[in-house]
């Protein structure tokens, strides 16, 4: 099939999240009041007509496979192909018992079976779990094929925060660097999303599990720049890569802006996300809800200000909320006053109680607190 078949890693790594994946593995992070952050990827994917997908996962996967279910928000289920959830983490026995996995190629290297039998496509989009973004995929396979080149990287001239990969690209679009954790940031910022040939990449995945080689990074983007030709794909829109406090508030709250919320939630790629069955969100006159998102089965009888509000979330007369997001089934009673704060699943704010955070150090109460 002239197509791609898609890869997405979701699994735990050292981020800034502190208590936002004390339950969870990245990709399930709630996002803009009705998604996850591994809906944007899926969507992605879907939206360019990628009908098999699989997804690598480690660490507290619970939260996950209770959003993904059997793939059917996607329109993934199906009875050959579909979605294929692939604990690889779960063969270390078999690998020597190595403890943790050092990398996607040592990820890639335990799901080898699946990559030679079950990828029917002629091409494989690898991505991340934590990239909230919405691009043509189909674009970028085109893109590929014209270059001719054995690997295709989407990148981005807009810098990032924390330790990224930069690339230095000729005049043709070639990578010609691929640099790591530099001081100051040159070059092109990887956004950890390639389109390499199904072929390439068993071969590619057995050479390096031949020598004990795992990093994709090192082992491939830097060690085979001069024998193979990686090609860049250049993506200035939106792509938000979510790896700290900061970064998933501001991230969050630049998803109040129209412009922002037309570029990522355009049309014609729609975002899919787990069906829910709540009843609509009630508003009291007496209350207010101003320049916020507000989900389904919400009950609001105070007020909501630059806020992201999930499903069921109830604020109770005389609370105040200001520059908050509050997860699913979050409390906050009377008279209690809340601003520049995140708060997870199932969290009580009780009557009267202050909390102010900041919106450069916005404070995080973890799921199920009651303050």
């Amino acid at each position: 099939m002239k197509g791609m078949h898609g890869i997405i890693f979701s699994y735990e790594k050292k981020t800034a999240l502190r208590e936002l994946i004390e339950h969870r593995i990245h990709g399930s992070i709630p996002v803009g009041g009705e998604y996850r952050v591994v809906d944007f990827m899926l969507s992605n994917m879907v939206n360019a007509g990628i009908s098999d997908v699989g997804i690598i996962m480690h660490g507290k996967c619970q939260s996950m496979l209770d959003h993904l279910g059997n793939g059917k928000s996607w329109d993934l289920s199906r009875k050959r192909g579909g979605l294929t959830l692939l604990p690889a983490f779960a063969y270390m026995e078999g690998r020597g018992g190595m403890g943790q996995f050092r990398g996607k190629v040592e990820a890639l290297g335990c799901v080898l079976d699946y990559l030679q039998e079950d990828v029917r496509q002629d091409y494989v989009v690898l991505a991340d779990s934590d990239l909230v973004i919405n691009i043509p995929l189909d674009d970028v396979l085109q893109d590929h094929i014209a270059s001719g080149a054995d690997m295709t990287c989407v990148c981005t001239s807009v810098p990032g925060e924390g330790s990224d990969t930069y690339f230095k690209l000729d005049e043709t679009g070639r990578i010609v660097d691929t640099a790591y954790d530099i001081y100051t940031p040159e070059g092109y910022r990887c956004l950890n999303l390639y389109v390499i040939s199904k072929d390439l990449l068993i071969r590619v995945v057995r050479d390096c599990v031949s020598h004990n080689l795992y990093s994709f990074r090192r082992d491939i983007l830097q060690a085979m720049g001069d024998k193979l030709h990686f090609h860049a794909y250049v993506w200035d829109g939106y792509a938000a890569r979510i790896d700290s406090i900061q970064g998933y508030y501001e991230r969050s709250m630049e998803l109040l802006r129209s412009d922002i919320r037309a570029e990522l939630f355009c049309p014609e790629r729609p975002i899919y996300a787990k069906e829910n069955d709540a009843s609509s969100t009630y508003i009291d006159p007496s209350g207010e809800c101003v320049n916020s998102l507000i989900a389904d089965g919400c009950d609001i009888q105070g007020s909501v200000r630059n806020s992201i509000i999930f499903r069921g979330v109830k604020v109770e007369k005389g609370a105040q909320v200001d520059g908050c997001i509050l997860f699913k089934s979050t409390v906050v009673k009377k008279d209690a006053v809340l601003k520049h704060v995140i708060a997870d699943k199932y969290v009580t704010i009780n009557e009267g109680r202050t909390l102010m955070g900041h919106e450069h150090y916005p404070m995080v109460l973890g799921r199920g607190s009651e303050v």
